[in-house]
Parts: structure tokens; C-alpha cells; sequence
């Protein structure tokens, strides 16, 4: 899914950042739950059914990988094309964090 598209639904379905901590700390989108790539499996419960997900990681691969994972596995899940460099590219915001939700 383009940064366009991303961006217009924010707040209506949720955002995956398979990105490590002190990435998502650095900057993420508002509102992205943090899971980093290796913890997916694991977590897979935390993350719904009941709405598509948009998965972001810096440029990506991450999170293209997870997206395909999550597709097999049942879920309706993008891949946010160009990760968080287009995203900002495309001037939509990101915020810095503290400690990252998890």
C-alpha cells in the first residue's frame, strides 16, 4: 500500500512497526504498534483479525515479509511500500518516543 494510502487510514485500521525499539524510538508513525520482525510469530495474538493491518519498517522488506506471513496466516495485511523513508518522503508525520509501547 502506497504512503497515500496508508496515511488516509490512519485511525481505522492498524499499523504494525516490525522495526527494533530503538528504531520505532527514534521515529514511527502515531499511533504504530511495536513489534519487532522476530517477535511476530510469537505475538501474533496481539494483532487483529477483525480489521486489515498496515505493516511498516524502514524501507520495506521487513515488513513485506511479515505482511506476506500475516496474508497466509488470515489476516487481510499491507506492506507500507517504501516504508517509513517514503512515508516521510510524502511528508506525513512521524513522531519520536520514549520507552515503545509493546
Amino acid at each position: 500500500m502506497d504512503p497515500k494510502d496508508a496515511f488516509a487510514e490512519l485511525g481505522r485500521t492498524t499499523f504494525i512497526d516490525v522495526r527494533e525499539p530503538h528504531e520505532y524510538e527514534a521515529a514511527h508513525i502515531e499511533g504504530a504498534v511495536l513489534i519487532p520482525l522476530g517477535q511476530i510469530v510469537a505475538r501474533l495474538g496481539e494483532i487483529p483479525k477483525s480489521e486489515p493491518v498496515i505493516v511498516a519498517c524502514r524501507s520495506g522488506q521487513r515488513s513485506g515479509l511479515v505482511a506476506e506471513h500475516l496474508n497466509v496466516a488470515g489476516y487481510e495485511a499491507h506492506n507500507l511500500e517504501g516504508g517509513l523513508v517514503a512515508w516521510a518522503a510524502a511528508g506525513y508525520p512521524l513522531v519520536a518516543a520514549g520507552p515503545p509501547e509493546a
